[in-house]
């Protein structure tokens, strides 16, 4: 079986959906996109924290990360929050995270290389297709307040570097002159020039549309209802969304089918008889509007990371800025609660004393995330079936990489009877 006549079903149409599907498509497949809501990225891919960080590529299975879990439980506005209440996917995830521990040096080093590799084909992938995604291609800094903190990310910079990652430390005459508008007291930050940020809700809807212009099937506001793995083909049965239930679905035939499912990709794998554990680890971000002259100014347009508030910042063109954090714990929750959100504005107000917060949009998204915090690109017990999920807080930095090689395994006939 050619390229060309390969039929390959993708379940999702954020980044990760959005960039495999692109990658499917320019390999010579014909290509149809399954997503639920009415456009894409409308979910965990809508208002990130913006950047393309090969510097946050450290993974989190850490006992100091499990110490600062148990110290923020039972605090409303920490950085990390877990619901108390016990669940059986929660405690089998945290097992599993656990048990990872002692690949936390390892993976780190495979992020940073799967980080760096990606920046290369969303830049690629940004200038064939002509998308504007408020791109600042200015370094990200990050910055600490004490010595301690300091200290510890001059190891993590070692490691970073072993996956072949430069960042350099900076002091505090450095972090002002390469953001003048950041205002505070820093003991020294990283800079990691070679980082980038932008709007990924821009950027896959640019995709998108280069998608459909190159012949992808983009299937939106569609329920899936069925998938039947036959001999010979795998069959999708959809519905457009919000129709009664004994409403006769759309049938159509695949060869292929990939999972770009998010939060929904562990109870997708169940159906197709594989176990993908990806838990919803809830983030939080406000878009700023600069409304005045006098906002634009005093926002900063380097893109920062606070270790000890656990922040990130994105100047997302002239008129936005956008920041964002914490981790949360707490099922498929999408609530947007406003002891998260209030820290995200006091630390604006802290560090960017000149710039209104008088119009701030709050919004929460669920981050699929592995124990092991690593991505899953993989075949299924069926071969026919592949994933590309289990991004977390990386979706955005890995997604470009992952996709091509998804896509490359797709077009693999390897194990396939074909």
């Amino acid at each position: 079986m050619s390229n060309r006549s390969l039929r390959v079903a993708v379940i999702g149409a954020g980044i990760t959906g959005v960039t495999t599907a692109y990658n499917l498509v320019k390999r010579g497949c014909a290509v149809t996109v399954f997503e639920r809501q009415p456009y894409a990225a409308m979910e965990t891919s809508f208002a990130n924290g913006g950047q393309l960080s090969a510097s946050n590529a450290e993974v989190w299975n850490s006992w100091a990360t499990i110490a600062k879990g148990l110290k923020w439980m039972f605090t409303p506005g920490a950085p990390l929050l877990v619901n108390p209440r016990p669940s059986w996917h929660k405690l089998s995830w945290m097992t599993q995270f656990v048990a990872s521990i002692p690949q936390y040096e390892e993976n780190t080093v495979t992020t940073t290389r799967l980080a760096i590799e990606a920046r290369a084909h969303l830049k690629r992938m940004a200038a064939e297709e002509n998308i504007d995604f408020d791109c600042e291609d200015r370094g990200i800094l990050h910055v600490y307040q004490s010595k301690a903190e300091f200290a510890a990310a001059a190891k993590v910079t070692a490691l970073l570097a072993k996956g072949g990652l430069e960042r350099r430390a900076v002091g505090p005459e450095e972090i002002r002159a390469i953001e003048p508008a950041l205002c505070g007291d820093f003991h020294g930050g990283f800079f990691t020039e070679s980082d980038f940020t932008g709007d990924i809700h821009k950027f896959t809807n640019g995709l998108a549309r280069a998608c459909e212009r190159l012949g992808v099937a983009m299937k939106f506001a569609t329920e899936i209802t069925a998938i039947d793995q036959g001999s010979d083909t795998i069959t999708v049965s959809s519905l457009p969304a919000g129709e009664a239930a004994n409403t006769s679905p759309s049938q159509e035939t695949f060869d292929r089918l990939v999972v770009c499912g998010g939060v929904g990709s562990r109870a997708l794998a169940a159906r197709l008889g594989d176990h993908v554990n990806v838990y919803p680890v809830k983030g939080y971000s406000i878009t700023v509007n600069l409304l005045e002259p006098a906002d634009r100014q005093a926002a900063p347009w380097t893109s920062l990371l606070d270790d000890s508030a656990k922040i990130v910042t994105s100047r997302l063109g002239p008129d936005r800025f956008r920041v964002a954090g914490t981790a949360e714990f707490n099922g498929f929750n999408k609530d947007i609660r406003r002891a998260r959100i209030d820290p995200l504005i006091a630390w604006c107000r802290k560090h960017f004393p000149g710039m209104s917060t008088r119009q701030v949009v709050p919004w929460a998204g669920l981050r699929p995330m592995m124990p092991d915090m690593m991505p899953r690109v993989m075949r299924g017990r069926d071969p026919r079936v592949l994933y590309n999920t289990g991004h977390g807080h990386l979706g955005w930095t890995l997604s470009a990489a992952t996709a091509d090689a998804v896509a490359a395994l797709t077009v693999a006939k390897s194990n396939l009877a074909d």
